[in-house]
Parts: structure tokens; C-alpha cells; sequence
């Protein structure tokens, strides 16, 4: 693997961040209209099987409109922060606490679209 370049692949999570205002009628648009199968998760969010992908919705007070947040996974971590940095990619770590145990950041592309990048073994 090119030094410069790390491997990135997409994740299989979507999160949609929902005002609380409009939690409630999101979850029962993908539930009760839609029909999407739920996954069950630890409240306030709601996740549900999306194709091959998980949706997660999370109530945020904080937000006026809906955000949508995607995952990348990388083998190497700090490689891939590296390289993004170098690009110019912006690193939001602070806009979302993580796990301790969980070995990822928080990224932004051009367009304000936050990512999740995680490590985890890529095939």
C-alpha cells in the first residue's frame, strides 16, 4: 500500500442527526410508513436496516435542520488522519464525543458533511 495514499472504504453507517422537535414523526416515517425493519438500539436513537447499510437516527436538540453523517473506515488511523491533514481535510473531533475504546475521529469534507473515520480492518 502506497505510503502517501492509505486505504479509505465506506462504512456501513448512515447517521441522520434529526432536531428533537421532529425525532418522533422521523422514526415513524421509517417505521410505520416506509417499513424499513428496525435493528434494535440503545435509546434516544433509532436505527434501521438500510439495504446493506444500518440508518441511525439520533435526536439533537442543538440542530434547526436535519444533518446526514457518513462513516469511512481505514486500517490505519493515524496514516489516514495524516494524509487528510496534509490535504487540507478538517478535523471536528469536538463536535461529537466518542468511546474511549473506539479508535476514530470526526472529519468534515469541502461540503460541511461530517464523516466518521474509523479504524477497523479493511479487506
Amino acid at each position: 500500500m502506497d505510503v502517501e495514499h492509505p486505504r479509505f472504504v465506506a462504512g456501513d453507517n448512515v447517521a441522520m442527526k434529526v432536531p428533537l422537535h421532529r425525532f418522533d414523526a422521523t422514526v415513524r416515517f421509517y417505521r410505520d410508513t416506509v417499513g424499513l425493519p428496525p435493528i434494535e438500539v440503545a435509546p434516544p436513537s433509532a436505527c434501521f436496516a438500510f439495504g446493506a447499510l444500518r440508518l441511525w437516527i439520533d435526536p439533537v436538540p442543538q440542530i434547526g435542520h436535519a444533518e446526514l453523517w457518513l462513516e469511512l473506515r481505514t486500517p490505519d488511523l493515524a496514516r489516514a488522519a495524516a494524509r487528510l491533514q496534509s490535504a487540507g481535510v478538517v478535523r471536528c473531533d469536538a463536535i461529537e464525543a466518542l468511546p474511549p475504546d473506539l479508535s476514530a475521529c470526526w472529519i468534515s469534507n469541502p461540503a460541511g458533511i461530517v464523516h466518521l473515520l474509523r479504524e477497523e480492518p479493511v479487506s
